[in-house]
């Protein structure tokens, strides 16, 4: 799935991130980890890596657990991430705190890069539950919907936006509960004086999960936008497939503004076909994030899922 990158210049004022001192004259691994040793995290593994960062787990003695740290190099990545991106991104995530938000804990910055250390999701995503077991039964969605949709209404209440809500940004900790994470496309303050949120013009986050006013290309409400991508999150959990094809642009444009469609092959309630109707729907028939808990669907009793060995990726055949 392609991944859009916003391109418009924005006015926020950079997060001053903590300073090291102590100066990196060599590009050893001893001596990159001895910056994160200096503050207390024993270093391990490598969860992760792309064409910029590095992810790796490790243990924080202060919090006396594993963290994730997203190591990104400055000498790599491009100057708009490291000047705009990353600065917005910390001072997002720093001033939220939710059972359902990937928890933030420090950031330290060093001549080379910078650290980011957040809470480890230890049960992958949940792309990697879909890819497993083709579709996710209406207990587990229903309950990780929720779980989503609570998330996303405390962020929205506190004046932020995600714009890139997919799969692969649901990371699951040792309960299999949801944790949203990356905010490297969010924004915060988009409350105005008299209580509406902003409009946003930039393109952010992956095609497949974008609404059509977003992939229209005008002036779109973030908050609505970041409603239609749990509606696709919602599908993809439901029918093991996402709603719209990507491919193409234009194909995934004529999609998106014409009724949603469902495989023939999967039996669903009409509850859970209305939810996810009213999720991807044109703007002016959108769900608002507080009418989502009143819905048939949701009313319905949120269980857990009746045993773990469903979620547990240790007990998965490959």
């Amino acid at each position: 799935m392609a991944d859009g990158v916003e391109n418009t210049n924005t006015n926020v004022k950079p997060e001053k991130i903590e300073k090291n001192k102590s100066k990196e004259k060599k590009k050893s691994k001893d001596q990159k980890l001895s910056v994160l040793e200096s503050h207390g995290y024993s270093v391990g593994r490598s969860v992760g890596s792309g064409s910029y960062a590095t992810v790796k787990i490790a243990h924080s003695e202060r919090h006396k657990c594993n963290v994730a740290i997203k190591i990104v190099s400055k000498l790599q990545e491009a100057p708009d991430y490291l000047e705009k991106f990353l600065p917005r991104e910390i001072e997002v995530v720093k001033g939220l705190k939710h059972e359902n938000l990937i928890r933030y804990y420090q950031a330290i910055e060093t001549t080379h890069r910078v650290y980011i250390i957040m809470e480890y999701a230890e049960n992958g995503c949940l792309l990697d539950i879909i890819k497993r077991d083709g579709k996710i039964d209406d207990d587990r969605a229903r309950k990780w919907f929720m779980e989503l949709v609570n998330a996303i209404e405390y962020c929205h209440k506190k004046g932020v936006v995600h714009r890139d809500i997919k799969c692969e940004n649901l990371l699951m900790d040792t309960n299999y509960n949801i944790k949203l994470s990356d905010f490297g496309f969010a924004r915060n303050n988009m409350i105005k004086k008299n209580g509406q949120m902003k409009t946003s013009n930039t393109f952010c986050g992956s095609y497949a999960y974008a609404s059509p006013e977003i992939l229209k290309g005008i002036p779109y409400q973030p908050n609505a936008s970041d409603i239609w991508s749990i509606g696709v999150v919602l599908y993809a959990m439901i029918f093991g497939t996402l709603p719209f094809d990507d491919s193409t642009y234009p194909k995934l444009l004529k999609q998106v503004q014409k009724p949603v469609t469902f495989p023939r092959d999967i039996i669903i309630s009409d509850a859970c076909k209305q939810m996810i109707i009213k999720l991807l729907s044109p703007l002016k028939e959108r769900l608002h994030i507080s009418d989502i808990k009143t819905q048939p669907w949701i009313s319905l009793a949120i269980t857990s899922p009746t045993t773990t060995d469903k979620s547990d990726p240790e007990k998965s055949v490959t």
